[in-house]
């Protein structure tokens, strides 16, 4: 399975969080391949300008490598999807990720309910 780690699940495994379920645990661990999207990048460093979270930008960079996890950079395709998704959702950033998962495609980890509705591609954990 190849997956894409919603940008709190990123965030989660790299804290060890008890917030992470066992389900995600199992399914990050047991993956071909483990994406993070320039988009998680993007919303971390906005919410760590914002002192909405407390993380370290270029550790969250490094940590893609040493999980061995992918970069998935924004194409133009990824950003024309967002534009034929149904408005379930109004933050940018989850639906950015949910139109990667559409285009590559990926499972998309989420903790996330209202993501499921986009598509059959998320997985809810």
């Amino acid at each position: 399975m190849r997956i894409l780690l919603d940008t709190h699940i990123y965030i989660w495994w790299l804290q060890d969080s008890p917030k992470l379920s066992s389900v995600a645990r199992e399914a990050i661990l047991n993956a071909e391949e483990v994406y993070v999207s320039s988009a998680t990048i993007w919303e971390a460093a906005i919410k760590i300008g914002l002192g909405k979270l407390d993380a370290n930008l270029d550790e969250l960079l490094e940590q893609i490598r040493l999980n061995d996890f992918l970069e998935l950079g924004i194409s133009v395709r990824h950003a024309w999807q967002v534009a034929q998704l149904p408005s379930h959702h109004r933050d940018p950033f989850d639906r950015i990720l949910i139109s990667q998962a559409m285009c590559e495609p990926l499972r998309l980890l989420s903790s996330d309910k209202l993501l499921s509705q986009y598509s059959e591609l998320v997985d809810v954990v």
